[in-house]
């Protein structure tokens, strides 16, 4: 497995964006493209207030992912699903997946039995 491990953050609350999201969200992105299935591709990566998501593809299959507010917790829940295309926000069915087991579970998605059709 090719986990890359971040530090344990503590975000100072804000109504706007601080310093330390941007670097972390920053990190954040770095840390997906490393967990990135073979031949899968990080399409797109928004930052939020205090979350992030994205769109990962892989031969024309894509996985929606986003975090939950990272001020508590930020790698212990990572909300995964298929999706249509890179700009489908709606997608499949929810599922939940951490950082150590990201990479498999986003594979499990990408795969043909488990696409929308």
């Amino acid at each position: 497995m090719k986990t890359k491990t971040m530090p344990h953050h503590y975000f100072e609350s804000s109504s706007g964006l601080t310093e330390e999201f941007a670097a972390f969200s920053k990190a954040l992105k770095s840390l997906i493209k490393n967990l990135l299935p073979q031949d899968a591709n990080l399409v797109s990566f928004s930052r939020g207030h205090f979350y992030c998501s994205g769109f990962i593809e892989k031969h024309g299959k894509f996985v929606y992912f986003s975090t939950s507010d990272v001020r508590p917790t930020w790698n212990q829940s990572f909300l995964i699903r298929t999706a249509s295309d890179g700009k489908d926000y709606r997608g499949g069915a929810n599922n939940y997946t951490d950082v150590e087991h990201f990479t498999s579970r986003v594979d499990l998605l990408l795969s043909k039995e488990h696409q929308r059709v």
